[in-house]
């Protein structure tokens, strides 16, 4: 994994830009400003507004999109981003290149990859981490999965849409890792609810609880910079506050919330896991050691090389 930032280039040949939603438009603004743009939208609407706005060229029909070698995709749905593959793959020039932002799964662009790759021509998922505000300002960061060669041949335009870009790897890799981090944000935004409930609860200031939780030390850093990065990539179990007091400690926030009349649903769950790591008998281990139970289930390690670590 390695990180880019983008730089100002000259201004480049026509790229094609499917979707002018909220973020779409924002991205048409962005590209607008590097070179020209040949866009369309289902909703006129939208398109005139972009026309307006960006200085776009508008499209007729969704097949005009074809002309250019680099066609940008901002849609509402995998299925929409496949139809749209299916019509201008074929008619694009050899050596185009498909480069989605929307939001879809690694398996969705693995299959337009597919597609893409009958015609002659690449894909690369650019998954857009920001909001609309941040890609209209050039302040975006994209997460970037797809062949060398494909992320090679949008440079340009994915310095035009991100500010900082991260390459994870193959195709799909990078909507692979948006979609894990809006899980974990998702998450963690019912964990934090839970507890701003028990705080309420129990007497704690929300502010000082969002204070403490924030620390270098506290429930929300310590698990990611220290038991993810330090423990569970390095498969290192020994010492560390033990499984067994963990579950101890869970076991009392599920008995105080109880008391309070505090419902818990993602803490709860996560009970479940140190009572399993118990029964598996990870009680001594650090409970980072809960992470050899996924690798059990699924086979493959969460440890990693020191060179993978260092990318």
């Amino acid at each position: 994994m390695s990180e880019s930032t983008g730089t100002q280039k000259a201004e480049g040949t026509q790229v094609s830009l499917c979707g002018l939603g909220n973020m779409g438009g924002a991205v048409a603004g962005r590209l607008a400003a590097r070179g020209a743009v040949l866009a369309y939208d289902l909703d006129a609407d939208r398109l005139r507004k972009a026309v307006a706005e960006h200085g776009v060229t508008a499209a007729g029909t969704l097949a005009d999109l074809a002309r250019s070698r680099v066609v940008v995709l901002s849609l509402p749905s995998p299925k929409a981003s496949r139809a749209v593959v299916e019509e201008l793959a074929p008619a694009m020039p050899a050596g185009g290149v498909i480069v989605e932002t929307s939001t879809v799964n690694p398996s969705d662009v693995a299959e337009m990859q597919g597609i893409c790759a009958e015609h002659g021509v690449g894909i690369v998922d650019a998954a857009i981490l920001s909001g609309v505000a941040q890609m209209a300002a050039g302040a975006a960061t994209l997460l970037v999965g797809g062949e060398d060669r494909d992320v090679d041949a949008v440079e340009d335009t994915l310095d035009a849409l991100g500010a900082t870009r991260t390459r994870f790897g193959p195709i799909g890799s990078g909507m692979a890792a948006k979609v894990i981090n809006n899980a974990v944000a998702h998450a963690v935004m019912v964990v934090l609810v839970e507890a701003g409930a028990l705080a309420a609860a129990t007497g704690v200031s929300g502010s000082a609880l969002a204070e403490l939780l924030g620390g270098p030390d506290a429930g929300l850093t310590r698990p990611l910079t220290h038991r993810f990065a330090e423990r569970i990539l390095r498969g290192d179990y020994a010492g560390g506050m033990p499984t067994e007091a963990a579950r101890k400690d869970s076991t009392l926030a599920l008995a105080m919330a109880q008391h309070a009349g505090v419902p818990l649903f993602a803490v709860q769950a996560a009970h479940s896991v140190y009572e399993l790591g118990m029964a598996q008998g990870l009680g001594r281990l650090d409970y980072a050691s809960i992470a050899t139970l996924w690798e059990r289930w699924t086979g493959r390690p969460l440890k990693e090389l020191d060179s993978e670590r260092e990318k």
